[in-house]
């Protein structure tokens, strides 16, 4: 794999990731399993969600959450090209409580993928995430990192990964472990206690 112009080597053939990250490698990381119920909140086009609708076989459902109605339209596009029935779709915002039509205690995992830094309300997401999730539930978190040079948000945007790992300790989740989320990212997971 050659350097592009920018120095760095981009994750190849991952459509919507702009390169800066490989979901396929970081969603082996979450502990999906076939099954699950699973909140992709922010899902964007669903790079995500799409990958983690295969993992979990017919018997499990991912609802993907955004607040743009067109990101969501080409998520259900990719979903039927790729034939997956197990997708559910959302429109909400996501920093009001109970924005997400999601019943409590209802979702094994909920991943916030490059949601946090667009948001200066952090824990009113948090606390949707945490709401949704049934006790021992997981929560994803992936970030950018700071300090990464001129790519992705102003560096103003983003949130210190310690500060980010100690604003979910304080919300009733317990660290289990961090995930590689390549250069320019970070990845954690945490338990709902």
């Amino acid at each position: 794999m050659q350097l592009n112009t920018t120095g760095f080597t981009p994750a190849q053939h991952v459509p919507g990731s702009g390169g800066f990250i490989d979901p396929q490698k970081v969603a082996a990381g979450f502990g999906v399993t076939e099954g699950m119920r699973i909140a992709d909140f922010g899902s964007g086009a669903g790079f995500f969600a799409i990958i983690i609708a295969k993992m979990l076989g017919d018997s499990g459902v991912v609802t993907a959450v955004d607040v743009m109605n067109n990101a969501l339209d080409t998520l259900r596009a990719k979903a039927k090209m790729e034939g997956l029935s197990n997708i559910e779709t959302v429109r909400s915002n996501l920093e009001v409580l109970g924005s997400s039509g999601l019943s409590n205690e209802s979702q094994d995992m909920a991943i916030l993928a490059n949601i946090l830094f667009q948001n200066k309300n952090k824990p009113s997401i948090i606390d949707e995430s945490k709401r949704v999730l049934k006790p021992g539930g997981i929560i994803v978190v992936i970030d950018w990192r700071k300090g990464t040079g001129g790519f992705g948000p102003p560096d103003d945007l983003r949130t210190d990964q310690e500060e980010m790992r100690q604003m979910i300790l304080n919300h009733g989740f317990g660290h289990i472990s961090d995930i590689d989320a390549g250069l320019f990212h970070y990845g954690m997971t945490f338990k709902k206690i």
